[in-house]
Formats: structure tokens, sequence, C-alpha cells
């Protein structure tokens, strides 16, 4: 589902260390995850990532370059590979990406919908099966720039969990609303200062509540990630969990709140960026609304039920489908199609990962050839993760032969 925000956005938007990007998806993530069912990758074998960006691509080997012509697709190259180029090929454990793989052929597109039958009757296979027949029926391509750079970024994304209440008070004081009535009679709609200070604004609002937070970085996280899941307390008292997902946005343009803060002469905030905000907040309360209203970016949410089926699984992403923690990204879509397998190489301080994911969602910050968005699932551990993820990557889409 993170802002990520506009197009398809995602849904859930980006949060960084220290630049926070936004990650809607129309969607739209916090990912009790178990993070994400434990996105964390495990400790690999080094893979061919360079500790910073590469000046010049990667060459083709011969005997891939043999097997199939380079392919222009968008902003994008894919240049034909050896399976063997793939680091930690023969070691991911394939069936945790098989599920992300059974929720895009809900929605496949044209080049995979005929792999999907064989792709459910596999989702029981061992995983040097699903390696083999992925071998026989896909062909890997490293995913380059125009320019033939293979080194590019990733980051990460996740779904809050928050407490809320039904009712404003006793703390709880920062509304999320549904999209106003008429919103798209007026584009851009309203900024954030404006929706928080002009009668009009909060007239179209009124009424248009979801529910309401304690704290407005949480909310401002929400807005940024696009979906969240909130700890409900209702009128009655009763409290059950609830998601919220990425209903429209007033088109405003993102802007980090915090590089605001750099901008401020803060330095650089430690992550996670949400504590480190809140710190701050805390020792400049009567600065907030100004923080705050830097980004005159503001999100609309809807209130999806949480099935103990939903409760594994993140928010839908821009491709429709619910995103898995840890097997899920987020790509620019006119260089990867939504549904492809892809495989993933990104070593940092944060997480190294060499495994099978599945391009599910996408985000207003997630543009470029090499670019991808980590879904790393729900809550607070999630979150964390989340944070710190900015680190070198390559791609290789796995495209049927």
């Amino acid at each position: 589902m993170k802002t990520r925000m506009s197009k398809a956005p995602r849904a859930s938007s980006k949060s960084k260390a220290m630049t926070v990007f936004p990650r809607i998806t129309p969607t739209l993530a916090i990912i009790a995850t178990a993070l994400v069912l434990v996105s964390c990758a495990t400790p690999r074998a080094p893979m061919p990532v360079p500790p910073g960006p590469a000046s010049a691509s990667v060459p083709v080997r011969p005997e891939a370059a043999a097997q199939a012509p380079a392919v222009m697709r968008g902003k994008s190259r894919w240049v034909p590979v050896a399976w063997s180029e793939l680091p930690g090929f023969e070691s991911d454990a394939l069936f945790e990406a098989w599920n992300a793989w059974l929720k895009s052929c809900e929605r496949p597109g044209p080049a995979f919908a005929p792999l999907c039958g064989e792709v459910r009757r596999l989702s029981i296979a061992t995983g040097d099966e699903q390696r083999a027949w992925m071998t026989r029926r896909l062909q890997p391509y490293r995913v380059e720039t125009l320019q033939g750079q293979a080194d590019g970024l990733l980051t990460s994304y996740y779904e809050p969990l928050f407490k809320a209440s039904r009712q404003p008070g006793n703390g709880y004081a920062v509304p999320l609303y549904q999209p106003p009535a008429g919103l798209g009679g007026r584009k851009p709609w309203y900024t954030r200062q404006e929706i928080e200070t002009l009668p009009e604004a909060q007239a179209a609002l009124r009424g248009r509540e979801i529910a309401w937070l304690a704290d407005p970085v949480d909310a401002m996280s929400l807005h940024i990630q696009g979906s969240g899941r909130l700890a409900v307390t209702e009128a009655d008292g009763v409290q059950r969990t609830v998601r919220v997902a990425f209903a429209g946005s007033n088109e405003q343009p993102f802007r980090s709140i915090t590089q605001w803060l750099v901008d401020q002469g803060q330095g650089r905030m430690a992550a996670p960026w949400t504590e480190s905000t809140k710190t701050w907040a805390a020792q400049n309360p009567q600065r907030v609304s100004q923080l705050l209203w830097s980004n005159p970016r503001y999100i609309f949410f809807r209130e999806e039920a949480l099935t103990e089926m939903d409760a594994a699984f993140g928010p839908r992403g821009a491709q429709g489908v619910p995103l898995t923690p840890g097997r899920s990204i987020a790509v620019d879509r006119e260089s990867i199609p939504y549904g492809t397998p892809v495989w993933l190489a990104s070593r940092g301080a944060a997480a190294d990962l060499q495994k099978l994911v599945i391009a599910q969602d996408t985000g207003s910050a997630i543009i470029g050839a090499v670019r991808a968005d980590y879904f790393a699932g729900t809550g607070p551990q999630a979150g964390e993760l989340a944070s710190r993820v900015n680190q070198p990557l390559r791609l290789w889409v796995l495209w049927p032969k």
C-alpha cells in the first residue's frame, strides 16, 4: 500500500531515516508484521553490489547475450543475463515469495496470466522444483538505466499501527478524514495549512472524520505511508482494529518534514524519523504547526474491515492486490510492470537482501529504472526497519520466455 501519492498511489509511502518519502498507494502501511512475517532477510554471502553508485553498467555475459536481445522498457533497459548472475538464487526460501505471486495472479497482466495456472500448482512444490520451473519458463534481465547504469536505490515502507478514538477528547485531537464531497472539483485542493485554518475547508470536512489520533506526528506518518491500521476505541468502549487505506489527496506537492528540519539547522535526524521528530516537537511545541505545514500534501482515507486473513497481509498496492511483507516492492511502473517477479539484491547497514519479490505497488517518490521501495510489514518493528533502509540496489526482472 506507502505517498504512496497520486496515480495509483501506493499502499504506503516512504519513511526514511533522513528524508521521508511519500508512499501512497491508492490503496495503501504497520505492519504488525512480525516484520512481515519477518521481512528481514537472512544474512547471505556478499553480493556484487558496490558500496556506492557505479559509473558504468555491468558488462553483459556472452552466454546471456546470446539468449535474448536487450529490451528497452520506458525509462529502463533490460539486459538478458544467465541465472548464475543472480546473487543468492540457489538459497532463497522461494515459498515465501510464492504467496505474493499468488496474489498477483488474482489480477495478472497479459504477460503472466498464461503462467498463473502453473504458479498455483507449484505453491505446494519444493524450493528446488520451483527454482527448476523458473529457470525453464523465465528469462532474467538485469535492469539498467537508459545510460547503462545497473546500480540504484532501495528504500522501504510499512503499515503503521496506532491507537485511535472514534470521538475527540481525552488527548485524541488529530482527525483522519474521508475525502470531502466535491474533492475533484477543485484541483489542487486546499493545502495542509489551509485545511487546518480556513473555515471553508473545515466546513467541507465536517462529519467526514473516521477517527482521531493523539499525536500529529503519528498522523503525518499515516499520510506519508498512505495507509495503516488503527486500534480504535468505539463510542461504546469496544476496541477493534481496522485499516485505513488511501482514498485521495489534495494533489498538493509533497515536502519532506525531516528535510525541513535539516533546513532549519537541526542537522540530520536519527532513525526512526518519527521518534526523533516527536522529540523535536516536544522541545519546540510552538513550532509544531510550522513543521507540519511545511508539507502541503494531505491524504484522505477510507476505512476497511480487517479480517483474520487480511491481518497476514498489508494494504492493497497499486496492482490492486494485498501486499506481502518482505516480498512486495513498489516500483516505477514505466520501468517494471505490476505483477512482474523481480530478483532484488541490496546490501546495507539496515538489511542484506537477496530474494525474489513481486512488483505490486508504486509511489510518487519511486521514480527511475533501478528504484524500489521494499514493503517491510506492519507495526513498530517493521517501521523501524523501513526507516533505516536507504541503500544500494540491483534488480533483475524475470520475464516469460
